[in-house]
C-alpha cells in the first residue's frame, strides 16, 4: 500500500535543510535545462554528450558516497566488531559519552558504545576507521566520476567518428586501395581530443600535503559531503575541458550551480524569513515539520510554556542539556519533541519519532537545541501579541456596536488557528519562492546564458568537439591513415 503524502509532508521535506531531495530537484532541473540547451545549440551528438555528463554525474553525486560508505560499514566496521552507526563526535566530551551509554535505548547499543570506549586504543581505532571511511568513500566517488568522464569523452568521440565515416563511406570506398570487403574500420585510436591544460602543475600534488583542519564539518553532513565531491567534479570538468568552448560552458554551469545549490539558497531563505517577521510579526525560522505539526499548536496553547522554556534555560552546561534531552523521562518535553521532528535528535523508530527513544549513538548538536528554545519562545510572544491585538480590536468593535449578535467574536482557539494558518502560509511561501528562484536560475537562466553566448558568435555555434574530431578525420582520410 502506497502511503498517503500530505501537503505538510511535501513542504516539510522541501524545507528540510538536511534533506537531499531539494538538492536533487534543483540538479535535475539544471541537468534538463543544460541538456536541452545542448540540443538547441549543437545537435544530437552534443545533446547526447551533455546527457551522459549531467545525469551520469548526478547519479554519482547523489549515491556515490552513501553507497561506498555502506560497503565500508560492512567490510571494515562490522568485521572489526564496531557499530558503524556510532557518531565519533560523541567521544569529544567524556561526560556526554558516559550519558550516551547510560541512556542507550537498548542493551545492544549500550554494548556497542562500551566496546568503543573500553580503552584508549579502541577509541583511537574507531576514530581511524571513521576517518578512513570518509576519505575512502569520497575518493572512490571522485574516482567514479573520473571514470565517467573518460567514458564520456571516448564514447562521444567514437560516436562522432562512426557518424562521420558512415556519411563519407562512398568517398572512402572510392579513394581506398582496399575496398574489396566494403567494410570500414571504426576502431580508431581516440587521441583527437586532449584536455585544455590552462593551469600548470595542477596534477603535481607531490609537494602539497592535504590539510584536514575543519574537515569534521564535512564528514557528517550529507550536503557538505556533496560539496567535497562537487569541488572535485568542478575542478575535473574545468581542467579536463576539451577546448575553450567546453571550458566556458563549465565555468557558467559550475558557477551557477555552486551559487544556487549551496550558498544563495540559504541566504534567499533567510531573506524571506526576515521579511516575513518584519512585515507580519511572525518568526518562521522553525523547521517546516515543526510549523506543520499539531505539537506546535498544543505548545502555543499551553499557558505553562514560558515556565518550561525558562526551566530549560537554567541548564547551563552542555552535559546537563544532553542529560535532559536524552533522558526518556523527558520525551514529552516540547523542545525534545521539536528537536526530534527537526532531525536534531535521532530516534530508534523513524516511523514514530515523538514516542521513540533517543538513539544515543548519534551526535546531538546542542546549539541547535538551544536554537529551538529561542525560536519557540519568540513565536510564543508573537502569538500572544497577535491574540491581544485581535482581542482588543474585537472589544473596540463590540463597544461601538454594543450588540454581540452583530459581531463575530473569535475564541482563543480560533485566533490560534488563524495565527497558525498564516504562519504555515508564510513558511510555505518562503520555501516555494526559494526553490523557485534556485530552479529558475539553474534550469533557465544558466542554460539560457550558455545558449546566448553560443549564438552570439557564429564561429562558436557548432559543437567544437565534433568540429575538431571531424577536421582530424578528414586529414587522416586524405593522408590514407584510415583504411576502409
Amino acid at each position: 500500500m502506497i502511503p498517503k503524502i500530505t501537503a505538510s509532508q511535501i513542504y516539510s521535506t522541501l524545507g528540510n535543510s538536511n534533506s537531499l531531495i531539494p538538492l536533487a530537484m534543483k540538479d535535475i532541473v539544471n541537468s534538463i535545462g543544460l541538456t536541452a540547451g545542448s540540443y538547441i545549440t549543437g545537435d544530437e551528438t552534443e545533446g547526447r554528450d551533455r546527457f551522459i555528463d549531467e545525469f551520469g554525474t548526478q547519479a554519482i553525486w547523489l549515491f556515490g558516497i552513501p553507497t561506498y560508505k555502506k560497503i565500508l560499514d560492512y567490510s571494515l566496521f562490522k568485521t572489526m566488531g564496531y557499530d558503524p552507526k556510532v557518531d565519533v563526535r560523541i567521544l569529544k566530551n567524556a561526560d556526554i559519552f558516559e550519558k550516551a551509554k547510560k541512556y542507550a535505548p537498548t542493551k545492544e547499543i549500550q554494548k556497542s558504545l562500551e566496546k568503543i570506549g573500553e580503552s584508549a586504543k579502541s577509541i583511537k581505532t574507531f576514530k581511524g576507521l571513521t576517518f578512513g571511511r570518509f576519505v575512502a568513500s569520497t575518493f572512490l566517488t571522485i574516482l567514479s566520476y573520473y571514470g565517467l568522464t573518460k567514458y564520456r569523452h571516448n564514447a562521444t568521440e567514437q560516436h562522432i567518428k562512426e557518424n562521420y565515416l558512415k556519411k563519407h563511406k562512398q568517398t572512402i570506398l572510392s579513394e581506398s586501395n582496399s575496398t574489396k570487403s566494403g567494410k570500414i574500420n571504426y576502431n580508431i585510436s581516440s587521441n583527437y581530443m586532449k584536455p585544455v591544460k590552462s593551469f600548470n602543475g595542477l596534477h603535481n600534488t607531490n609537494d602539497n600535503k592535504p590539510s584536514f583542519t575543519g574537515i569534521q564539518d564535512f564528514m557528517f553532513s550529507p550536503t557538505k559531503n556533496l560539496m567535497i565531491v562537487d569541488g572535485s567534479i568542478t575542478a575535473e570538468r574545468i581542467f579536463e575541458s576539451r577546448n575553450p568552448q567546453d571550458m566556458l560552458g563549465y565555468v557558467i554551469k559550475e558557477g551557477s550551480f555552486w551559487a544556487f545549490m549551496y550558498f544563495l539558497g540559504e541566504r534567499i531563505q533567510k531573506h524571506f524569513e526576515n521579511k516575513t517577521e518584519q512585515k507580519h510579526g511572525m518568526n518562521i525560522q522553525l523547521d517546516a515539520r515543526v510549523i506543520e505539526s499539531q505539537e506546535l499548536k498544543n505548545a502555543l496553547k499551553d499557558t505553562k510554556l514560558k515556565t518550561t522554556l525558562q526551566e530549560f534555560s537554567n541548564l547551563k552546561k552542555d552535559v546537563d542539556i544532553y542529560d535532559f534531552v536524552a533522558n526518556p523521562l523527558n520525551k514529552d518535553n516540547i523542545i525534545v519533541k521539536m528537536a526530534k521532528m527537526s532531525d536534531i535528535i535521532s530516534v530508534t523508530d523513524k516511523k514514530k519519532p515523538l514516542s521513540s527513544d533517543v538513539d544515543t549513538r548519534a551526535f546531538i548538536d546542542l546549539d541547535e537545541i538551544k536554537g529551538i528554545k529561542e525560536k519557540l519562545g519568540k513565536l510564543y510572544d508573537q502569538f500572544n501579541s497577535y491574540k491581544e491585538k485581535i482581542t482588543t480590536k474585537q472589544n473596540t468593535e463590540l463597544s461601538l456596536v454594543n450588540d454581540k449578535s452583530k459581531i463575530k467574536i473569535k475564541t482563543d482557539d480560533e485566533i490560534l488557528s488563524d495565527f497558525l494558518k498564516n504562519l504555515r502560509k508564510y513558511k510555505r511561501s518562503s520555501i516555494l519562492k526559494n526553490i523557485g528562484t534556485c530552479i529558475a536560475a539553474l534550469g533557465i537562466v544558466a542554460p539560457g546564458l550558455m545558449i546566448a553566448l553560443r549564438f552570439a558568435d557564429k564561429n562558436n555555434r557548432k559543437f567544437k568537439v565534433q568540429e575538431e574530431v571531424e577536421k582530424k578525420l578528414a586529414q587522416d582520410l586524405k593522408s590514407g591513415k584510415i583504411k576502409a
